[in-house]
């Protein structure tokens, strides 16, 4: 029964998105991705027979990003081996759709019978990684039918899930079928084991190795740096109106005393001239490329994909999204060592930004005058900046490897 609703349940989600999508772009893409998604899938796979095939599978962008590590790891020690990504969102496919690390990219086809089973069958992968918040009960049944390995990474949950209520039954059947779990804490072991799964290893999450490679490899943006002009910087990644309404009174009162940069969440024309129109400080966008640009206060990133190399030229970081649905990545801030500020609703569920809480290396903010006040009383005290420094350079540092460990798993599989 709670199959047959399952199921039920997805084919109404699929209808809603056809409905929405004259009126919302992001169900536009959502739905013409996957349109022919079989042929387009077949096609590739064509060319491709007998090879063996890695499937890794994230929701959106911020997943990706723990994928990646793994995907790079995998290519780099078994360079024959394909990688298949597929992406539940568009705003994870239509930015990453070109990520030349993965041989084969798409959009990942409903979770039906029949649409799951002709999946696995055409791709034939020989294990299947799903990154944090995915499970899905169709592929995972179909994988396991089709004698798949099947890791869940990077996993984090919490008791309100579905999984753990009575009426759960058929989602702790699909996390069964899972052969293992890399989860990024020991209360996600804890919730596990109070179901009856126990293959599972407190592994962290693999978003540390990724900023750290960050750092590593990171390269100067040579007109940020003439920006900057060795001068105090704030910066704002991520952000969105909502964060916008703390910010810019902020930003205004502190013209000539600190530079900011503004890289917002989604770059539409109309948030970025709402962003110019709640400012009264010199400002310009980077795709203007302006001569003098040292002489601005506010510079204001007009591209995807630039933020992470960004926040080595602050002192201070703000990011964005938890005045809203929830918080954006702030370890990438945190891997340069600097305090970390983000509105106050919507962080409780990252783990990394309730440690630094506590810590003392970040700091929720209920709007404009709790940032003021915070912020004010940091710079009149420099032992708290420096520890705020401190805190979240070690924190990063102190939660490497969860890669290494994952691909201790992945080589038994793929040695054979």
């Amino acid at each position: 029964m709670q199959r047959a609703i399952y199921t039920v349940f997805i084919n109404l989600l699929r209808l809603l998105f056809i409905v929405a999508v004259p009126f919302n772009e992001k169900a536009r893409l959502f739905v013409t991705g996957r349109r022919s998604i079989f042929k387009k899938i077949k096609s590739s796979f064509k060319s491709h027979k007998n090879e063996k095939v890695v499937w890794v599978h994230c929701a959106s962008l911020g997943e990706f990003e723990q994928g990646r590590p793994i995907i790079e790891s995998i290519k780099r020690e078994y360079p024959p081996i394909k990688i298949l990504l597929t992406f539940f969102s568009p705003s994870g496919f239509e930015v990453r759709k070109n990520y030349s690390q993965a041989d084969f990219i798409f959009y990942l086809p409903w979770d039906t019978p029949r649409q799951a089973k002709e999946f696995v069958a055409i791709t034939q992968p020989v294990l299947a990684i799903f990154i944090k918040y995915e499970f899905w009960f169709h592929y995972t049944e179909a994988l396991k039918k089709a004698r798949v390995k099947i890791i869940s990474t990077s996993c984090i949950m919490r008791p309100n899930q579905i999984f753990f209520k009575k009426y759960g039954g058929l989602f702790r059947q699909l996390l069964k079928n899972f052969d293992y779990f890399f989860t990024q804490n020991s209360e996600t072991k804890k919730l596990l084991s109070s179901i009856g799964i126990t293959q599972v290893e407190v592994a962290g999450d693999t978003r540390f190795d990724r900023v750290n490679e960050i750092i590593r490899s990171g390269k100067e943006v040579a007109l940020v740096k003439q920006f900057k002009d060795n001068q105090k910087t704030f910066v704002v990644g991520s952000c969105w109106p909502e964060d916008m309404e703390a910010l810019a009174p902020f930003i205004n009162e502190n013209d000539g005393l600190l530079k900011f940069i503004i890289a917002p969440h989604e770059i539409t024309e109309s948030f970025l001239l709402d962003i110019e129109k709640s400012l009264q400080v010199k400002t310009c966008r980077f795709s203007e490329q302006k001569e003098n640009i040292e002489s601005y206060s506010v510079l204001i990133i007009d591209n995807i994909g630039m933020l992470a190399q960004l926040y080595r030229y602050g002192e201070f970081a703000f990011v964005g999204g938890a005045f809203g649905k929830g918080l954006h990545n702030i370890l990438e801030a945190a891997c340069y060592g600097i305090p970390v500020f983000f509105g106050d609703k919507s962080y409780h569920k990252y783990q990394e930004a309730t440690d630094l809480i506590m810590r003392g290396g970040a700091f929720e903010v209920n709007g404009y005058a709790d940032l003021k006040m915070k912020y004010e009383l940091m710079i009149s005290r420099p032992e708290s900046f420096l520890l705020a420094c401190e805190v979240t350079k070690s924190y990063v540092q102190e939660n490497l490897g969860a890669t290494e460990k994952i691909m201790k798993y992945c080589h038994s599989i793929l040695k054979e």
